[in-house]
């Protein structure tokens, strides 16, 4: 969810548009099928994180009409409190001196 709200975060953007921001955001490690992907679109607006907005046609998908989907300010509070969490986080483990090379595998 927290990719998706990024995603939104800046932008309305269809379903495919979704999927391809979440990609080149986690630069390629996270990728959503359909399945998942519409799946949390309607947990998140079940929640009220997430709107529906407009029918159109993405220019540069020249096809049929397309759903889109915008972050609500319920989401924006969400991806605030997430992202400040993720901040905490990281604060704590640069106390400690913990880096991702510092964390090896015990063997």
């Amino acid at each position: 969810m927290l990719h998706i709200l990024l995603a939104l975060a800046t932008r309305e953007r269809h379903g495919y548009g979704i999927m391809k921001e979440v990609e080149a955001d986690s630069h390629g490690k996270v990728t959503m099928g359909p399945g998942t992907l519409y799946g949390s679109l309607s947990r998140m607006m079940d929640a009220g994180l997430i709107a529906e907005g407009d029918r159109r046609t993405d220019p540069e998908l020249d096809d049929e009409r397309r759903v889109y989907y915008r972050i609500t300010p319920a989401g924006t509070a969400a991806l605030a409190a997430e992202l400040e969490r993720y901040r905490e986080v990281v604060a704590a483990a640069r106390k400690h001196r913990l880096t991702p090379g510092a964390l090896a595998p015990a063997t």
